[in-house]
Order: C-alpha cells, then sequence, then structure tokens
C-alpha cells in the first residue's frame, strides 16, 4: 500500500477525518493544512488504521487555547 493511502481505515475515522477537515476549513485553514490536521487527530485518538485504542483528548482540546473556560477557572477573592 502506498504511503499516504487510507484505504484501511474504518468508514467511521473516514468519517471523524471528514468532519475534522470541514470545521478545520471553516476555521480558515487550507484545504491541504485541514486534511493534515484532520488525519493526525483521527491517528492518535485511533492509533492509525485498524488499530483498537480510543483516546478522546485531541478532539476535546480544540479551540483556541485558554480561552473563556481558563478564564473563569481561577477565583476571584
Amino acid at each position: 500500500m502506498a504511503r499516504g493511502s487510507k484505504a484501511s481505515y474504518s468508514s467511521k475515522q473516514k468519517r471523524q477525518a471528514r468532519h475534522i477537515e470541514d470545521s478545520e476549513k471553516k476555521g480558515g485553514k487550507s484545504s491541504k493544512t485541514a486534511a493534515r490536521i484532520a488525519w493526525a487527530t483521527v491517528n492518535k485518538e485511533t492509533g492509525g488504521a485498524g488499530k483498537a485504542v480510543h483516546n478522546t483528548a485531541p478532539s476535546k482540546k480544540g479551540g483556541h487555547k485558554g480561552g473563556k473556560r481558563a478564564s473563569h477557572s481561577h477565583s476571584h477573592a
């Protein structure tokens, strides 16, 4: 199989990558960058093609680092 081929990924992994890629494009990323981020996220979450690992931390990290959550997490006494 050629390097970069997505043939051995499950339909769920391909669907996840499509959704992530669409989201990244809406965020202003180029198609190439969005695709790279999408597949890197799918690989990190599922362990790549044909693996049985599942780690959702990469998806939950999204958005601006820190963001609103960080600014509200400190008590202002």
